[in-house]
């Protein structure tokens, strides 16, 4: 499978989850028209540390991203473009295509690994709900989680909305399992003290 590549510092794109963007520089403009063009997919992928010195050619990327599909545009008066991406799946980097402006992938689909044990991730679920909702509370926000968002939904969302460090989604989106993934993410709601984790409003 080849995806164009979309590499960011900070922004770490979950499976199901909506992700606005807006696109200025020239060749991610390019990489949109021909994504439109095409299947509408982008691979979101994270810039490891220390990109800043190589930013405008090719810099280290991590090697799992998650795809995500254009539900939505808008093609700017100044060619820019605003788009909404919607997380589709985990992918695995195996190779780089040069041929283009941007960067494309040639990637491996990740499956998701099914858990066995569906009462324990309904119970890590509570878990989390309960830890955000604390949050919440101490920053005098108000966030209602409706109950017929599906275990995944509700897990993904909130590893992409609460405001932790783009390092720690990346390990959030590099786990296997929902369980293990859920759970990591109270894990660090808790060691961030319940103080420095807010929820993006």
């Amino acid at each position: 499978m080849q995806i164009p590549l979309f590499p960011l510092p900070n922004v770490v794109l979950f499976p199901g989850v909506y992700l606005p963007l807006h696109i200025f520089e020239p060749r991610y403009r390019a990489m949109v028209v021909d994504a439109l063009d095409g299947d509408r997919l982008i691979g979101m992928v994270l810039l490891r540390p220390g990109y800043e010195d190589d930013y405008e050619g090719r810099p280290p990327v991590f090697d799992i991203g998650c795809a995500g599909v254009i539900t939505h545009h808008e093609r700017l008066p100044d060619g820019c473009f605003n788009i909404v991406l919607q997380g589709t799946e985990r992918f695995r980097i195996e190779d780089e295509d040069h041929s283009r402006p941007y960067r494309i992938g040639h990637v491996e689909r990740l499956a998701e690994s099914m858990d066995p044990h569906p009462v324990e991730v309904q119970s890590v679920r509570q878990r989390l709900e309960s830890l955000v909702t604390v949050l919440v509370e101490k920053n005098r926000g108000e966030l209602s989680i409706p109950s017929s968002m599906t275990d995944l939904d509700v897990i993904h969302a909130l590893a992409q909305y609460l405001d932790l460090a783009p390092l720690e989604k990346q390990a959030l989106l590099e786990m296997d399992s929902l369980v293990s993934r859920a759970s990591a993410l109270a894990d660090l709601l808790e060691m961030n003290a319940m103080g420095k984790v807010g929820s993006r409003q």
